[in-house]
């Protein structure tokens, strides 16, 4: 099993930038593609950055440019930096890693990320 922690959530004003924080533990081995998903008040969770085993990067359209995603397989760490943040950007973030091991999707509890304009 795996267990997500989040952290580097808050309040910004637009035009700022927060790094967020995802802690991994267990059975880490079994990881391959991590991300970052997002759910604003009364909208669908969406995915918003993922990185597989191998690096390769993936963005919605709308934070292209603005949000970069890293991990850090040595420390078990997952990253998400945003820039020029913007009130659209609100929302509780989550972690979530892909374990093709255990066949299911693990999540961390959300941090909350809001953007006053």
């Amino acid at each position: 099993q795996v267990q997500l922690v989040e952290s580097g959530g808050g309040l910004v004003q637009a035009g700022g930038s927060l790094r967020l924080s995802c802690a991994a533990s267990g059975s880490i081995y079994s990881i391959s593609t991590m991300g970052w998903y997002r759910q604003a008040p009364g909208k669908q969770r969406i995915v918003v950055a993922s990185i597989t085993d191998g690096g390769t990067t993936n963005y919605v359209s709308s934070v292209k440019g603005r949000f970069t995603i890293s991990r850090d397989s040595a420390k078990n760490m997952l990253y998400l930096q945003m820039n020029n943040l913007k009130p659209e950007d609100t929302a509780e973030y989550y972690c979530m890693v892909e374990s093709p091991v255990f066949g299911r999707a693990y999540w961390g509890q959300g941090t909350q990320v809001t953007v006053s304009s």
